[in-house]
């Protein structure tokens, strides 16, 4: 039994998987028409299903460069959020309808921290990072501007490496295992990152967290340094032409 006098758990509600699959028409004119291929779309499935350091069998990205890998082996949403985008956009949202792996419940992202390691017998996750959403989230819903919104909001999910393979399954719990930065939020994350809240102190800070993803400790550290990072490319698409 366990003693201790609370637990801090994430409720898996959703498991979903896919592999890419190629949308639209090549001679399209009207940007949201055009062809694109994306592992956006994903089913879902009840599990168990093994997940290894690069993700869950039976899942798969087509854009490697800026999705999957090790640092965003699961991309993660919260239930929570469902209602407020339905309302929102007018829209019956279906499972992964933020293309995410697991749909969870319990804990937003004000409530789970960069570096914090949740359990589910063999198996353990890492946040490394909060979500970024793409074009492909706007192309997905043909809402031009959904990816910029999500991002504006908050509402972002986040992702997780996997320290140690085992298996998942839809209905499970997740167990609060280690937390080793309690000020670093995925809501304060998100400040620093897109509102640069904090300025370069807090950016240095951020991205000297180990656990980090290595993508984010790069655009933070060019950042303080003077550099830029081009959004518009990640949030309107090729050409920046989202719709």
């Amino acid at each position: 039994m366990d003693n201790r006098p609370f637990r801090i758990q994430l409720e898996i509600v959703g498991l979903q998987v896919g592999m890419p699959r190629t949308h639209g028409h090549a001679d399209a004119v009207a940007p949201m028409d055009r062809e694109w291929t994306s592992g956006f779309f994903k089913e879902p499935v009840e599990g168990p299903l093994w997940v290894t350091h690069t993700g869950i069998t039976g899942d798969g990205q087509a854009d490697l460069i800026h999705h999957g890998g090790p640092d965003k082996a699961l991309n993660v949403y919260p239930w929570e959020h469902y209602a407020g985008w339905s309302s929102e956009l007018g829209l019956e949202l279906p499972a992964a309808a933020f293309g995410e792996n697991l749909t969870t419940r319990g804990l937003t992202e004000e409530a789970v921290c960069v570096g914090d390691v949740f359990g589910l017998g063999d198996l353990r996750l890492q946040i490394t990072q909060p979500r970024q959403p793409c074009w492909k989230l706007s192309r997905r819903w043909r809402i031009r501007d959904l990816a910029a919104r999500v991002e504006r909001t908050g509402r972002t999910g986040w992702y997780f490496r996997v320290l140690t393979e085992g298996s998942i399954q839809s209905g499970t719990l997740l167990d609060l295992i280690e937390r080793p930065h309690p000020d670093w939020s995925i809501t304060a994350a998100n400040e620093v990152m897109h509102q640069q809240k904090g300025g370069d102190v807090r950016a240095l800070e951020l991205a000297g967290i180990d656990a980090l993803s290595a993508s984010w400790k790069v655009s933070l550290t060019r950042r303080v340094a003077g550099g830029s990072v081009d959004r518009n490319e990640r949030l309107q698409g090729p050409g920046h032409e989202a719709g």
